[in-house]
């Protein structure tokens, strides 16, 4: 028996076991293992993420948004605001938004409305990013599991075949009559 079919046979044991038709991403697994090829199918979806300058622009704003950074600066820029439309623009009735800071209310709600939905798409996308690192690692744990099942059936052969071996020894010498051993050894 060959190392791919060995691997096959084991492969369809374990996995039709598993009480649960075998999936095509199985099969792909199978196949790239018995014509001893590395799994590409984690490559090709990654591919298929198609990113665009606004997919890579979601994603930035994403990493920004939610960084200790942005949220110092954006404190900054509101005590800012503050202090000089309650204090420093007031003392000359140059306020252009003064308190309640109407205004800063207004442009507040306006960020918060699009960077959620931006951050949104972003999560989505490290979503799916995420699921096709899952099955790469599935397709790996799969592919080792099968490898390391395959080797150990080999090396219970190979046993097997020594113990045989020995067995026939044993049994060659058994069958012969002692006298003949005794006259071989004189």
């Amino acid at each position: 028996m060959n190392g791919k079919t060995l691997i096959a046979d084991i492969a369809r044991k374990v996995l039709e076991r598993a009480e649960r038709p075998i999936s095509a991403r199985d099969e792909q697994v199978l196949a790239d293992i018995q014509n001893r090829t590395a799994s590409t199918s984690a490559a090709q979806d990654r591919a298929a993420l198609g990113d665009t300058y606004w997919d890579r622009l979601a994603d930035r704003v994403a990493q920004i948004g939610g960084s200790w950074a942005f949220i110092f600066s954006f404190a900054a820029i509101l005590v800012f605001w503050m202090v000089l439309n309650s204090e420093i623009l007031a003392d000359w009735n140059l306020s252009f938004d003064p308190y309640p800071f109407i205004f800063l209310n207004l442009m507040l709600s306006t960020v918060a409305a699009i960077q959620a939905p931006v951050i949104m798409m972003s999560q989505n996308r490290q979503n799916t990013r995420d699921r096709i690192a899952a099955m790469a690692d599935y397709e790996t744990n799969l592919r080792a599991e099968l490898e390391i099942m395959a080797l150990h059936e080999k090396w219970d052969h190979a046993r097997l075949a020594e113990l045989e071996a020995k067995m026939d020894k044993i049994l060659t010498l058994l069958s012969e009559d002692p006298r003949e051993r005794a006259d071989d050894n004189a």
